[in-house]
């Protein structure tokens, strides 16, 4: 297997959607990490993680700690936090004596840049407490949370002291319709509040050091679809949260931090820790994901260029009737098609980045579901021509590609399924069509 792990291409080729300077200087390091650090780790967590006869193999190995320290004492740590939402958490900065790490403050766009680079190797992010779902919870809290819900819980986050995972999905209904959540949210007097329902793929639930749950449920039946379901904040040594089991995803679990069925039985917490108020959970998924799609998004672009070097490097080195496979025509063509739409889909990915901080999500929702759709299909195809090149090598775990494409087929249901994403583009164009009609009446 290939062990360089970043592109050799220099970010001044992307003109216009390139990065910033500070942001170019930013990716000389990551690479080097990347290369130096995450690189040599790989093989060694996979082993460790990856062994089911390994009993601790849901325990934190060192090594990830060992990796957390150094990219914080490399200035790499919390890349995904922008500027603005920095500027937003100094009375919580303040109340902590400047000491929060609150990273370099970039734009999407250049984050992006960055995410591409740490997609390469799926669990990379967490080295750099930029992996999901934590960054989307660490969103949630800095946008919705109060002072005293940030002190508890965004503080331990931000220095990576523990993790979090988010309940929304159920096993019961199509969940990505929010509006058929069925978990509730109840008076329970006293001021307290009374949790109950069966959530599953809660990401991250299954770690030794997930501490939170940010659970989604309806506190008003009768209200307005979009108005019925709230969020709140569940510790998870809560008497009631039983983390059921871990999911496989085409056989991996993804251990340590793992997919979960968790349930939540008459999980009793105070009032305050409701976030934003009753009948705002709608609102807030919403501001979660639209950030979040497009970090998969980039993650994955990277993901892409991993699994290019690989088949292009397996077709020079292997021969077959007479000559090498790159010297195959049929060949040559596809890894020419294969380049042409990795790059439109990061230039489609880039584009919804540099959209999101110039007009906000809302705005740009119609590029981040374009990004969404396109860039993991782009991904799976190049993944099933490296297994094809690869042979039975290419479905086996000698090499990262079997790895690598649960990863990016999860990406096409993963917040929210391409279903949803192409009848929401649809949707758009079909109102800019109606728009245009009558302004020519």
């Amino acid at each position: 297997i290939e062990r360089q792990l970043t592109p050799a291409s220099a970010a001044g080729d992307r003109v216009g959607l390139g990065p910033s300077p500070r942001a170019a200087a930013l990716l000389g390091r990551l690479r080097h990490f990347m290369d130096h650090y995450v690189a040599p780790a790989e093989d060694v967590l996979e082993a460790f993680h990856g062994d089911r006869l390994n009993p601790d193999r849901w325990q934190l190995h060192p090594l990830r700690a060992r990796l957390r320290q150094m990219a914080k004492e490399a200035g790499l740590w919390n890349l995904w936090l922008p500027h603005h939402m920095a500027q937003q958490l100094q009375p919580l900065q303040e109340a902590n004596g400047w000491k929060l790490e609150l990273g370099p403050g970039l734009s999407n766009l250049d984050y992006a840049h960055l995410c591409e680079l740490m997609g390469r190797v799926p669990w990379s992010a967490q080295a750099f407490n930029c992996n999901a779902p934590d960054t989307g919870n660490m969103e949630v809290l800095a946008k919705y949370g109060t002072l005293e819900q940030q002190q508890r819980w965004l503080v331990p986050l931000l220095a990576g002291n523990i993790s979090s995972c988010f309940a929304m999905t159920e096993p019961a209904v199509a969940s990505s319709d929010a509006t058929n959540i069925r978990s509730s949210i109840t008076d329970a007097g006293a001021g307290k509040l009374r949790v109950h329902g069966e959530k599953w793929w809660t990401t991250g639930a299954c770690s030794p050091v997930c501490r939170l749950a940010i659970f989604m449920g309806k506190t008003d039946t009768s209200a307005v679809p979009h108005r019925q379901q709230s969020m709140v904040l569940v510790p998870m040594d809560s008497p009631g949260v039983k983390v059921v089991r871990p999911l496989d995803v085409f056989g991996f679990d993804d251990a340590p931090l793992g997919h979960a069925e968790v349930h939540f039985s008459d999980v009793e917490v105070p009032e305050s820790n409701l976030l934003l108020g009753r009948g705002r959970g709608f609102e807030i998924a919403q501001g979660r994901l639209g950030p979040g799609r497009l970090h998969h998004c980039m993650r994955i672009i990277g993901l892409g260029e991993r699994a290019m070097e690989l088949m292009a490097a397996r077709a020079r080195s292997r021969v077959a009737f007479g000559k090498p496979v790159a010297e195959q025509g049929a060949f040559v063509k596809e890894l020419a098609l294969h380049r042409v739409h990795l790059d439109s889909a990061r230039w489609t990915v880039l584009a919804a980045a540099e959209a999101l901080d110039r007009v906000g999500s809302k705005e740009a929702r119609g590029q981040i579901a374009a990004a969404k759709v396109l860039a993991p299909q782009v991904v799976l195809a190049i993944l099933d021509a490296a297994m094809q090149v690869h042979g039975a090598a290419g479905v086996c775990s000698d090499t990262p590609l079997a790895r690598l494409y649960a990863e990016a087929r999860t990406l096409r249901i993963a917040d929210g399924p391409d279903d949803v994403h192409l009848a929401g583009i649809g949707k758009q164009e079909l109102r800019r069509s109606a728009a245009h009609a009558r302004s020519r009446m």
